[in-house]
């Protein structure tokens, strides 16, 4: 949409380039629900419309400098002839909707706006850019809302006529705009408020999840019975991203046209109104196969995500399915983390739901990053403040509800907030059931009814919820750890435990951050003290808490390593003074099953903590 038009930041003047340019910016009327009634017309349309506005472009000097999804924002040299191109794009565009069917019709709104602008390489940013978005969002569908630069610069050059719409304050700019008189449309009244109240809401409205494509993969094999294999990488892909139900992904029987392209990324991304492309290639040598597939930002033309796996072909379907799944699980959260970034970039006076929803998932890292109870308390209120204005803002944002819901699991067991436990249980429960009723597919919500399951204290219901989770997404984050820590607490199987915990930090590097922690403890379950050793120390590199000089000394004693285990209790003696002898340490040692606190405990006394 056009309202995804990004503001560069305003350091380092000296080194920003700028001139006056004039700045088109138009977007399809309805685009997303015309697609969710029939995408693969809608696309064919938007394609039909396209090929219309560009043979324009070319005529009349108009230049694309960006696309996002539905929206294409161009640059002219000239007032004049970036009035008349779009205008006579409006006319063609009704002529051509009185020859097709009723939903092969399309409307536009454009916004025109002269002004200063920034210039970053082929790209174009600033307030002369933001303006012609915010001329866009008042515009009338099938209409052309103008500056009133450029109805000063071509009033008395052209034969069209203007209706003053005055000054109008869209979100937080403010432009004096004009209509193009057209028949066919009302005549506004000037200085009318709700035009610019119902601007805004468009904009908020329009702003949402980015659309991916995942385009057929190409087969390199020069083998034409691989293709199966290759395009049954790519459905299930698609297939997997659906279920997700994270962004708009678009039908395999749209990309299907795109099998062996090799036009531009951003052509392609354009024509499916698309923000994110996801390409690949398989390769095949004897019994063996190399599948790489990556991620591609179309707005920025930038690569933010690539894998490649090199596998036995012993059990095909095996592959295809490990593959597809894998990389539908990393896809999600790459464009989330890419999305994040481009935070910085926009207004903030200016937020959609999804927009308040990344901030919420920012914040959310935040406190997963955060060292201290402080910083962490700030970065969970924060994600909750914005949680609840993306799910005010959109009442069926079920990614919202479910990222509430972990906020609150979070405060539940924040030692510091135990006075609010009964009310945040209260709203975790609420927004829990809430999520899971909007998407009960979702792994999250899934996951989120697990949670209240523990509440409960039913460790059946939240097992049984933990493995629904997983068959949904066998890559789910969340759920993984979930299982890693029901095995911990059986101590049946710690290797599989650290399978888990493993492949839950790869999925979601940036996740829970208690990953290296409870590998520790696999490794002491399986009595390996040295890679127990090897994850404290890499926990106490980013985690200096006093537990870990406990938990150092009973594995250093473990070890035969007992006068410098002696160190390290010393040292956490001197950080917990009230921990004088193994009466005292049992009251505080780690409970996750009997065995693994005996072997803490043991480790103390080896240590020379004394009865």
């Amino acid at each position: 949409m056009a309202e995804n038009v990004v503001q560069l930041n305003k350091s380092s003047q000296q080194d920003i380039d700028r001139k006056i340019a004039v700045i088109f910016v138009t977007d399809v009327v309805g685009f997303s629900k015309s697609m969710e009634v029939n995408e693969e017309e809608t696309l064919r349309s938007f394609r039909a419309c396209q090929e219309i506005l560009d043979k324009l472009f070319e005529e009349h000097g108009g230049r694309i400098f960006n696309t996002a999804g539905d929206s294409v924002l161009a640059e002219f040299q000239s007032a004049v002839s970036a009035v008349v191109c779009a205008n006579e794009f409006q006319k063609l565009i009704k002529e051509r909707n009185k020859s097709v069917s009723k939903e092969s019709q399309m409307s536009f709104r454009i916004g025109l706006n002269m002004g200063d602008v920034i210039i970053e390489g082929d790209n174009l940013y600033g307030e002369g850019v933001n303006v012609a978005a915010r001329l866009e969002a008042l515009s009338q569908p099938n209409g052309i809302c103008v500056s009133k630069s450029i109805v000063d610069f071509v009033n008395k050059k052209t034969e069209l006529l203007f209706n003053d719409l005055g000054e109008q304050k869209v979100k937080n700019t403010e432009v004096h705009a004009y209509d193009i008189a057209d028949p066919d449309l009302k005549v506004r009244e000037k200085n009318d408020k709700k035009l610019a109240e119902a601007a805004a809401e468009k904009i908020t409205k329009t702003s949402k999840a980015p659309s991916v494509a995942v385009l057929p993969f190409l087969n390199l094999s020069n083998d034409p019975e691989q293709d199966f294999f290759v395009d049954g990488i790519t459905e299930d892909i698609i297939s997997y991203l659906s279920k997700l139900k994270t962004f708009p992904i678009i039908s395999i029987n749209s990309v299907l046209a795109y099998k062996d392209t090799k036009d531009p990324t951003q052509k392609i991304a354009s024509e499916l109104g698309v923000s994110y492309l996801v390409q690949g290639s398989i390769r095949k040598g004897g019994n063996k196969v190399r599948i790489m597939a990556k991620l591609t930002d179309a707005v920025e033309d930038t690569q933010i995500w690539s894998q490649t796996w090199d596998r036995s072909l012993d059990d095909v379907f095996e592959v295809q399915d490990e593959v597809s799944q894998k990389s539908a699980a990393l896809i999600s959260p790459a464009v989330i983390t890419n999305e994040r970034k481009k935070l910085t970039d926009r207004e903030m006076n200016a937020l959609s739901s999804w927009d308040e929803y990344l901030q919420a998932v920012n914040s959310y890292a935040l406190m997963n990053a955060a060292k201290t109870t402080e910083e962490k308390l700030l970065n969970i209120t924060k994600s909750i403040e914005h949680g609840e204005k993306a799910t005010a803002l959109d009442p069926n944002h079920s990614s919202a509800f479910n990222l509430l819901a972990q906020a609150h699991n979070f405060l539940i067991f924040e030692s510091s907030v135990q006075d609010k436990r009964s009310e945040n249980e209260k709203k975790f429960r609420e927004f829990t059931e809430k999520a899971f009723q909007l998407d009960p597919q979702n792994p999250d919500s899934i996951m989120n009814m697990g949670f209240m399951a523990f509440f409960d204290e039913d460790k059946n219901r939240f097992t049984e919820y933990v493995n629904k989770a997983l068959e949904v997404n066998p890559h789910h984050s969340r759920s993984l750890m979930a299982k890693g820590m029901n095995l911990l607490e059986e101590g049946k199987d710690f290797n599989a435990a650290i399978d888990a915990f493993t492949r839950a930090a790869e999925v979601d590097p940036l996740g829970e951050d208690y990953g290296e922690t409870v590998i520790f403890f696999c490794h002491l379950g399986n009595r390996d003290w040295e890679k127990a050793n090897q994850s404290l120390d890499r926990e106490m590199r980013e985690n200096n808490h006093s537990r870990y000089f406990g938990f150092k000394a009973s594995v250093l004693a473990h070890q035969g390593k007992v006068s410098e285990s002696k160190e390290w209790l010393l040292k956490y003696q001197k950080e917990r003074p009230e921990i004088k002898t193994m009466d005292d340490y049992k009251s505080v040692a780690p409970d996750l099953n009997n065995e693994i606190k005996e072997l803490m405990i043991e480790g103390m006394r080896l240590a020379g903590l004394p009865e």
